[in-house]
C-alpha cells in the first residue's frame, strides 16, 4: 500500500475543491499552499446536468482563473471502476474525462466522508458545539474519531491514528441494519415503509428521507391522518407539530444509538462528531433530547460511553477543511491506496 505522496507528486496550483453530494455541490479554490480556500459557494446538484456543466456555469463564468488541478470528494464509495456514479445521484465523475474536457493537470478523489475525516483531527473548537454532559479524558488528543452525517443519505467514516499519522477509514456503514429496541420501536417500526430492497437501513431512519419515514410512521402508529407530502425540511420547521416533533426526537434518538454503536467499535475515545445539514438544523432540540442517553446506553460500557464527546459541527464546508488540510499537512496522514485501487490520474 502507497500513501499519495506530496514531495513525489506535488498538485498543481491554483486547485478546485469540490464536495459533491447527491444534493448539495460545495466549491472553493485554493490558489497556493499559503492561501486560504477561496469562493466558497454550495449549489443543488440538480440545478446541473453534470460536474462539467457546473464547473463551467458555477467557477468559470464568474471568474477568472485557470484551475489545473481537481480535488473531489465524493459520495460513493472509491474503487476500481474508471467512473464513479454518485449513490444518490445520477451524476458519473469520470477523471480521464474532466483532464481532457476541463484541462485539469491532476485529479484526486476521495469519499466524502474521508474527506471530513481529515477534517476532524485539527478542527478548531469554533467549527462545532458539543452535545450533552461526558467526562474529559486526557487521552483522547491522539484517539480514534469518528464522524456521522445524516444527509441526503447517512454518511460514516473514522480516523485512526498510528505511527504519527492519521488513517482515514472509509466506510459505507450507513447501510447497516438496523432494528427495534424499545417498545415504542416495535409500535413504529412495522410501518416504516422507507427500505432497502425489504431491509431496514440505519439510513432509512437517519437521512432526509428516514425522518420523513419516521414521521409517516408516526403518523399510523398513532392513528393521525396525514395525506400531505412533506419534506425532512417541512417537519424541522414545524416542529411545534406535536407529530413532527415526536419524529425529530425519536431521530435523535435513534441517532445516539447508532453513533454509540460506532463509538464502541472505533473505540473512538476522541469523540464522535455529527455533520449534515439537518442536526445542524436542530441543535438545541438534539441537546434536549435523549440522545445523550441512547449514545450511552451501552451496557456493559455506560461508564466507557460517558468518557466519550459528542459534538455537532457548524461549518457547512466541513469537507473543503478537510482536502485543504490534507494539501498542507499531506505528511500528517496516510491516504492510502490499496492495490487495483486508483486515487490520482494525471494528463499524459
Amino acid at each position: 500500500m502507497n500513501n499519495i505522496s506530496k514531495k513525489d507528486f506535488p498538485i498543481a496550483f491554483p486547485v478546485l475543491l469540490a464536495d459533491i453530494g447527491g444534493t448539495n455541490v460545495r466549491f472553493a479554490i485554493l490558489r497556493s499552499m499559503e492561501s486560504e480556500p477561496e469562493f466558497c459557494c454550495t449549489v443543488q446538484t440538480s440545478d446541473y446536468e453534470n460536474l462539467e456543466h457546473a464547473i463551467q456555469e458555477v467557477i468559470y463564468r464568474k471568474i477568472s482563473i485557470r484551475l489545473r488541478s481537481a480535488f473531489l470528494a465524493i459520495a460513493t464509495p472509491i474503487g476500481d471502476q474508471k467512473s464513479f456514479t454518485l449513490t444518490n445521484y445520477h451524476w458519473v465523475i469520470d477523471p480521464e474525462e474532466l483532464i481532457s474536457r476541463m484541462q485539469f493537470e491532476d485529479v484526486l478523489l476521495i469519499n466524502d466522508f474521508e474527506a471530513q475525516a481529515l477534517a476532524i483531527c485539527s478542527l478548531s473548537c469554533s467549527n462545532y458545539v458539543s452535545i450533552g454532559q461526558f467526562v474529559e479524558d486526557n487521552r483522547s488528543l491522539f484517539s480514534s474519531r469518528v464522524i456521522v452525517g445524516p444527509g441526503t443519505g447517512l454518511g460514516i467514516s473514522s480516523v485512526i491514528r498510528a505511527k504519527d499519522s492519521w488513517i482515514p477509514i472509509s466506510c459505507e456503514g450507513g447501510h447497516m441494519d438496523i432494528g427495534p429496541s424499545t417498545q415504542r420501536d416495535y409500535e413504529i417500526f412495522p410501518h416504516l415503509t422507507e427500505r432497502a430492497e425489504g431491509r431496514l437501513s440505519a439510513e432509512n431512519l437517519l437521512s432526509g428521507k428516514g425522518l420523513v419515514n419516521i414521521y409517516k410512521a408516526l403518523c399510523i402508529a398513532d392513528g393521525f391522518e396525514s395525506n400531505k407530502v412533506l419534506s425532512s425540511k417541512d417537519i424541522v420547521s414545524k416542529s411545534e407539530d406535536p407529530i413532527a416533533l415526536k419524529a425529530i426526537n425519536l431521530f435523535c434518538e435513534y441517532l445516539g444509538r447508532v453513533a454509540g454503536d460506532l463509538a464502541l467499535i472505533f473505540m473512538a475515545r476522541g469523540g464522535v462528531y455529527i455533520s449534515g445539514g439537518i442536526p445542524y438544523k436542530i441543535i438545541d432540540l438534539l441537546r434536549n433530547s435523549s440522545f445523550r442517553e441512547s449514545f450511552e446506553n451501552k451496557s456493559p460500557h455506560k461508564e466507557l460511553m460517558r468518557q466519550i464527546p459528542t459534538y455537532v459541527i457548524t461549518n457547512p464546508y466541513i469537507a473543503i477543511a478537510g482536502m485543504v488540510s490534507y494539501i498542507k499537512m499531506t505528511d500528517c496522514f496516510n491516504l492510502f491506496i490499496s492495490e487495483g485501487i486508483k486515487r490520482r490520474w494525471f494528463k499524459d
